[in-house]
């Protein structure tokens, strides 16, 4: 009975082991392929918003937020934005009530306007069919782009 229940285990390692393995195979030629099919430029484009906000002194919350978004905007696949309070287990000053009333004015200002851009890229990328990843990953941008202060990004 023991050996048995041995052999089940290790056939489910073995299962859980090879499709972790396709999984990352397949985040790694996806970011390949978005890296060189525009995923460089718009990091590139999201760092350079974040360094005229830390010029600004004023803003740096909200390039630090760039900052984030554009470390996701060059490698997306296999990666999700979360709440830094999740990772944490307690608040700070970007998931409290600072961080939501960041958020509003980055909403107002930016954050609809970078988002309505995301879906709008996502739209043409579902249209393509063979973009459906990428699609997929223009709407993981604006929903961070949202509301991006007191987020992380983490793998999957």
């Amino acid at each position: 009975m023991e050996e048995s229940s041995r052999k089940i285990r290790s056939v489910f390692l073995t299962f859980n082991q090879t499709k972790h393995y396709e999984s990352s195979m397949m985040s790694l030629i996806g970011n390949i392929l978005w890296f060189i099919l525009g995923g460089a430029i718009m990091g590139l484009g999201w760092w350079l918003a974040g360094l005229l906000a830390y010029i600004s002194i004023i803003c740096i919350p909200w390039g630090k937020a760039c900052f984030v978004i554009g470390k996701f905007a060059f490698l997306p696949f296999g990666k999700e934005a979360v709440s830094r309070k999740y990772i944490n287990k307690k608040e700070d000053i970007g998931t409290g009530t600072l961080g939501a009333i960041g958020n509003v004015i980055w909403f107002v200002f930016a954050g609809i306007w970078l988002a309505i851009g995301h879906m709008f890229a996502a739209i043409a990328c579902f249209i393509t069919i063979i973009g459906i990843p990428f699609g997929i990953q223009h709407l993981k941008l604006a929903g961070i782009a949202i509301a991006p202060i007191g987020k992380t990004i983490i793998d999957k």
